[in-house]
């Protein structure tokens, strides 16, 4: 389904061009003849089908002016492009202020029309996007901002937002790529905390060696290379909430200090002759079964019972396909508005697809998937074509694989040895020599044709190998390019060194 604009404009013949431009371009079309009017569909239920609007400044009774007061900055309005035949600059800032996202003086060519449509879209794709990116920054972020409907998630939100309530240590339980982090925001973004700092420690991605100095901090010159003091994640999410990713890979010695700042509410920088005391809410997360760490001896069981205090588990989204829909269309509209494409939605065939398969890289996977269909589109859909990889793991789903490229035979026109290991054998025909004396490498082939260039190259490059006796520098250098260069086009046309 094509994206609708709403035309305003009290000069019939003006609306009707500007009408018939629109339609070139691919857009459904809706007029208005003046600004009440407008108003009237801009405020009714179903003012969700206008995906953006043209709206003249200059109109008798209610102008240009009066709708953008009226709606241009209200939430849900589609994006607004004002146009006039008086411009000016004062008239583009009054309008950008009063919430247009574009400004055009009539007459606007169908070029200049196309790039402040598309712009104009873009902005609405992004919008909700923007607003969560947002949020985020802002540590505002709440259970209503996540693209998360399905039942399976009912029970995830209403957990959340209970421990959002509350201060009690949360440990979000679930596979790689469900949405822990967006999880844990979420909770700080309901709680009395929101806004406060949030700072995010992938613990398995610390090396072993500078964990407590990372977490805790350290005093200068406490050990070899501490030529500044260091504030440690803790004391950065003072005040705030501290979210430990894959907290299972902490290694058994940092342990034993965040227990004890869980417990006193204190930590021990390295190399700090006192302890700093923080404020902080712990948020926890893994991918790992805990249990099983605690009896394997690599996690405290006095720690896991710390942290495990308040378990959200997150389900997988093969157990969630609900979500799908939604989620795929949240990622179709981001990636289309980034790559400037004109794509509305998915098909039957590719929606049933996305929900037929076990998606083991969960919702990260899936937006990869979205951002590669987006890309390879052609169409104003997402259809099984562009989801291969997905097609090929699912039952009763094909999908034609583009056509291989045509052969190109890399193989030099000389079968003999390479050379290098057979310095002494320098083959006849390597080195012809010319009515002048000189010698070369042939240029036209037996049957009278001109040779091709690389099976020219490649004898270039036997000859030097064999003038130079395979000594790969001064052959590079010969042939004025690099070592790499020069192995790399050895390895294409099969004159790689011997072994024996």
């Amino acid at each position: 389904m094509a994206k609708r604009v709403l035309i305003v404009d009290d000069d019939p013949i003006q609306r009707r061009i500007l009408e018939e431009h629109i339609k070139r371009l691919g857009y459904e079309t809706k007029t208005a003849q003046g600004g009440e009017q407008a108003l009237q569909i801009l405020e009714a239920a179903d003012h969700g089908s206008i995906s953006l609007v043209f709206l003249d400044l200059v109109m008798p009774g209610v102008d240009g002016a009066a709708v953008l007061d009226r709606v241009g900055l209200k939430p849900g309005m589609p994006p607004i492009i004002v146009q006039t035949a008086q411009g000016s600059i004062e008239a583009a800032i009054s309008a950008m202020r009063a919430g247009a996202v574009d400004f055009i003086v009539k007459p606007a060519s169908p070029e200049r029309l196309d790039i402040s449509i598309k712009s104009a879209l873009k902005i609405e794709a992004l919008q909700d996007e923007i607003t969560r990116i947002k949020k985020k920054v802002e540590g505002t972020l709440s259970f209503g901002d996540l693209v998360m409907r399905g039942d399976a998630m009912t029970r995830v939100i209403a957990l959340g937002r209970r421990a959002a309530a509350s201060h009690i240590p949360v440990l979000i339980e679930g596979e790689s790529g469900v949405g822990k982090e967006l999880i844990a925001r979420a909770i700080q973004g309901e709680s009395e905390r929101a806004g406060k700092p949030f700072i995010t420690v992938n613990c398995g991605a610390i090396p072993e060696n500078l964990v407590e100095s990372i977490l805790f901090g350290h005093e200068k010159g406490s050990f070899t290379g501490a030529t500044d003091k260091r504030i440690g994640k803790f004391q950065e999410a003072d005040g705030g909430t501290l979210f430990l990713d894959e907290v299972g890979e902490l290694p058994l010695e940092a342990q034993v200090k965040l227990l004890r700042a869980l417990q006193e509410g204190e930590i021990d920088p390295v190399g700090a002759k006192k302890p700093v005391k923080v404020n902080f809410r712990l948020i926890s997360a893994t991918n790992r079964d805990m249990i099983q760490q605690v009896k394997d001896g690599k996690f405290r069981e006095d720690l896991y019972y710390r942290l495990n205090v308040f378990p959200i588990h997150v389900a997988p989204l093969r157990e969630r396909l609900s979500d799908i829909p939604e989620l795929a269309r949240h990622f179709m509209a981001r990636f289309a508005a980034e790559e400037g494409k004109r794509i509305v939605g998915f098909s039957a065939d590719a929606m049933r697809l996305l929900q037929s398969y076990s998606w083991p890289g969960n919702v990260r996977q899936l937006e990869n998937a979205v951002f590669r269909a987006t890309v390879l589109a052609d169409g104003s859909e997402l259809t099984v074509a562009e989801f291969p990889q997905i097609a090929a793991h699912v039952d009763g789903f094909t999908t034609e694989i583009p056509a291989a490229p045509a052969y190109v035979d890399k193989n030099p026109a000389y079968t003999g040895p390479a050379l290098l290991g057979a310095e002494d054998t320098v083959p006849q025909t390597m080195e012809m020599t010319g009515s002048n004396g000189a010698l070369g490498i042939p240029a036209i082939s037996g049957d009278g044709e001109i040779r091709r260039l690389e099976d020219m190259e490649a004898d270039m490059i036997r000859l030097a190998l064999g003038r130079y006796r395979g000594h790969m520098t001064e052959v590079a250098k010969r042939l004025n390019i690099g070592r790499s260069t020069l192995y790399r086009k050895m390895q294409e046309y099969g004159l790689e060194p011997k072994t024996a």
